[in-house]
């Protein structure tokens, strides 16, 4: 693949892995480091508690690192800690063997000790600008969280239950349930 074109979405899809992941900006490829062991418990958490409550419910579907593609020529391919897609999207699409086409109703981050704030910020409205209803991120070195919500609210947490209803119905998370 010529270094000066950019990356498709395909393109990054039959990338080798060999310990390396990438997401697509724009068309270029940004290698992205493994996360940390505790980035990854409360990442499994969340999306565990999310596919729980999907599947209860049947009000859509959670995913966990899945890819999402949120622009198209030149192709930018993201894929958040974990997501909900609600069911009526879910169905529509059906499951598909590359990238999901869109953003997610929910797109989860979850900080790492290396995370720069303002690169975390602007990443959170690329979802929200892509159509993401709201936006989850925790840190849990401060045990906080924030979501951000395309009505332009921001909400901040400890551990206290945040309702994120309004992108999967019926659910509320317990922040302390994912960060003890």
């Amino acid at each position: 693949m010529p270094v000066d074109a950019p990356v498709t979405a395909d393109e990054l899809l039959a990338l080798p892995v060999h310990g390396v992941r990438y997401e697509l900006i724009r068309g270029e490829l940004r290698a992205i480091s493994p996360p940390g062991f505790q980035h990854g418990l409360v990442s499994l958490r969340i999306a565990q508690l999310l596919a729980e409550h999907a599947g209860a419910s049947g009000c859509g579907v959670a995913v966990g690192e899945a890819g999402f593609v949120l622009e198209t020529s030149p192709d930018t391919v993201r894929a958040p800690d974990a997501a909900f897609i609600a069911r009526q999207r879910a169905d529509a699409v059906g499951v598909i063997p590359g990238y999901w086409p869109g953003a997610p109703d929910l797109a989860v981050e979850v900080l790492s000790p290396s995370d720069d704030p303002d690169e975390v910020r602007a990443r959170a409205l690329a979802w929200l600008e892509a159509g993401t209803t709201a936006v989850l991120v925790i840190d849990p070195r401060g045990q906080t969280a924030t979501v951000h919500r395309t009505t332009g609210e921001t909400t901040h947490a400890t551990l206290d239950t945040i309702d994120l209803s309004d992108p999967v119905p019926g659910f509320s998370l317990h922040l302390s349930s994912v960060l003890s």
